[in-house]
C-alpha cells in the first residue's frame, strides 16, 4: 500500500471509536457534565448500576484517546498529500483547524457543552510544530509529557475531592431541571452564561487559568503518538504488522482494564486517579490494536466496511449524534433527562449508531465527502474562491 491509498484501516478503527464517544457520551447527555460522576443523586436500578460501572471502566475515557491518536495521524497523513500536490502544508493545516474551532464554538453554544473540536482545533495549531519532526523527536515529547502527567496525577491536590458537596448537589439538581423541562432559549442561556460551575468555584480564577494553560500538555501525547504512528506508516500493511498488534493488544487491553478497575473502586484517591488516567490511555491503545487485528484476516469482516463508513463521515456523525440525542433528552425535545436509566441509554445509542451505520452506507453510495467534511475541505483548499472565480469566467466568455 502506498500513501496515495485511503487506509481502511484507520476509518474503521475512527468510526469504532465513534462508537465508544458515543456510548460515553450518553451518560453526559442524559446526567449532565457534573451529575454523571454523582449518580448516587439519581435513581438507579440494580442493572442501571452495573452498566454505569461497565461503561465508566470500559468505555469513559478510552475512546476519546482514540480519537486524539487519529486526529495527530490524520494531520502526518495530509501533510504528506500537501506535499505531493505541492501546497503550502502549514496553511492549508492551519485553515483546517480554524475551521474545527469554528464548528466546535458554533457546536458549544448552541447545542451542547461537551464539544472537543474547539480544543482540537487549537491543539491542532499548537501541533504545527511537530509535523516536520522526525518520528524519534515526536516519539520522545510524546512519552515526555505521558510519563510527566501520569505520574504528577498520583501526586496531585485534592481540591475537587474537597469540594463543597451540598454545592454540587444543588447544582446538579438545578442543571437537572433545566435541562429536562426548560425551552431551547432556557437551556442555551444557562449552559452559556452559568457562573456556578463548581470547578469554577472551587478552583477560584487563577487555578482555573493554570487548568486551562495546563490542559493541551495534558493531551498532547495521544496526538503526538498518532503522529509518530503516522509518519512510521504504521496501520498501512496490516497483514506484516500482525505480530506488532497482537503484542499491543494482549499488553495493553488487560493492563489498562486493570489499571481502570482499580480506579474505579479507589476513584477518591490520588493513586486510584492516577492508574484511572494511565489505564483509559492503555485501553486505548489495546482497543486500537484489537480492530487492527480484524484487518489481518484475508476476509474482511463486513461490520469494518460499516465502521469505515461512519469514519469516513466522522465529522458529520459526531455533531448528528448532539442533535439526535439532545433532542431526545433536553426539554425541547422528549424531555428524558435523567430519567431513561443508563442501560436504556446504552440501547439506545447502539440503535443510534445502527441508524448512521445506514445512512452513512447510503450516503457515500451517491457523495465522495459527508456535509461538515465538505464544508471543511473547501476552507481548507479554499475551493469555495476557485468555484467562484470559475463561474466569473464563464460569465465573461
Amino acid at each position: 500500500m502506498n500513501e496515495h491509498t485511503r487506509i481502511h484501516a484507520i476509518d474503521g478503527i475512527r468510526g469504532f471509536s465513534l462508537f465508544g464517544i458515543l456510548l460515553a457520551n450518553l451518560l453526559i447527555f442524559q446526567y449532565g457534565l457534573w451529575g454523571k460522576d454523582e449518580i448516587h443523586l439519581f435513581e438507579l436500578s440494580r442493572v442501571d448500576q452495573y452498566t454505569y460501572a461497565f461503561t465508566k471502566i470500559f468505555i469513559e475515557g478510552s475512546f476519546m484517546p482514540i480519537f486524539t491518536f487519529l486526529f495527530g495521524y490524520s494531520m502526518i497523513m495530509m501533510k504528506n498529500s500537501l506535499e505531493r500536490k505541492k501546497l503550502r502544508v502549514k496553511w492549508h493545516l492551519f485553515r483546517r483547524m480554524v475551521m474545527l474551532i469554528i464548528i466546535g464554538l458554533l457546536h458549544s453554544i448552541y447545542f451542547w457543552e461537551g464539544d472537543i473540536l474547539l480544543l482540537y482545533g487549537a491543539m491542532g495549531i499548537l501541533l504545527l510544530m511537530f509535523v516536520n519532526r522526525k518520528p524519534k523527536t515526536i516519539l520522545i515529547w510524546g512519552v515526555s509529557l505521558f510519563l510527566l502527567f501520569g505520574i504528577g496525577s498520583f501526586f496531585g491536590e485534592e481540591e475537587l475531592q474537597q469540594a463543597d458537596t451540598d454545592f454540587i448537589d444543588a447544582y446538579i439538581e438545578k442543571t437537572t431541571e433545566i435541562y429536562s423541562s426548560g425551552t431551547y432559549a432556557e437551556i442555551k442561556d444557562y449552559r452559556n452564561n452559568n457562573e456556578e460551575d463548581p470547578l469554577s468555584k472551587e478552583l477560584g480564577e487563577g487555578k482555573m487559568v493554570f487548568l486551562v494553560l495546563l490542559t493541551p500538555l495534558v493531551i498532547a501525547p495521544m496526538f503526538l503518538f498518532g503522529m509518530y504512528a503516522a509518519k512510521r506508516k504504521m496501520f498501512f500493511r496490516p497483514y506484516k504488522e500482525k505480530q506488532f498488534y497482537w503484542i499491543g493488544f494482549t499488553l495493553f487491553l488487560p493492563v489498562g482494564l486493570l489499571f481502570n478497575i482499580i480506579g474505579y473502586f479507589y476513584s477518591e484517591s490520588n493513586w486510584g486517579m492516577g492508574l484511572a488516567m494511565i489505564g483509559e490511555m492503555l485501553l486505548a491503545f489495546g482497543y486500537i490494536f484489537l480492530i487492527a487485528l480484524l484487518y489481518c484476516r484475508k476476509s474482511k469482516f463486513r461490520i469494518l466496511t460499516y465502521l469505515e463508513n461512519i469514519g469516513k463521515l466522522s465529522l458529520t456523525n459526531y455533531i448528528m449524534q448532539t442533535v439526535i440525542c439532545t433532542t431526545i433528552f433536553y426539554g425541547y425535545g422528549f424531555a428524558l433527562f435523567g430519567r431513561a436509566g443508563v442501560t436504556d441509554g446504552i440501547l439506545l445509542g447502539i440503535v443510534i449508531f445502527a441508524l448512521q451505520i445506514y445512512f452513512s452506507t447510503i450516503y457515500l453510495n451517491h457523495f465522495r465527502y459527508g456535509p461538515l467534511e465538505k464544508i471543511t475541505r473547501s476552507f481548507t483548499y479554499l475551493s469555495f474562491l476557485k468555484f467562484n472565480k470559475k463561474r466569473t469566467k464563464g460569465k465573461v466568455a
